[in-house]
């Protein structure tokens, strides 16, 4: 496989996050950024470290990609999971 890995236009900003999922515990917005995080290099020409490490957290969480989608569409059927984050923020300085 000698082809030429492209570099992702926002690896650098999604590697801290998938650093951090390494280590973070399934919440409702760490689920939701994983299945976005797969959703975006899912057949990418590149990124592999990001690639597999996304597949390692999926283990250690013990879900399968079919598992992780069903859940995160019954947490985004709830709605806010990322409209409060920065809300929430401005409203600790009010």
């Amino acid at each position: 496989m000698s082809d030429k890995e492209q570099q992702h236009p926002l690896y650098n900003r999604d590697r801290p996050l998938v650093d951090n999922l390494l280590v973070a515990e399934a919440t409702d917005l760490h689920l939701a950024e994983l299945a976005r995080l797969r959703v975006r290099y899912q057949g990418f020409p590149g990124a592999k470290d990001i690639q597999q490490d996304l597949d390692q957290v999926l283990q250690q969480w013990g879900l399968t990609e079919t598992e992780l989608f069903a859940k995160t569409r019954s947490i985004h059927s709830m709605g806010g999971i990322y409209k409060s984050r920065g809300k929430k923020e401005e409203q600790d300085w009010n």
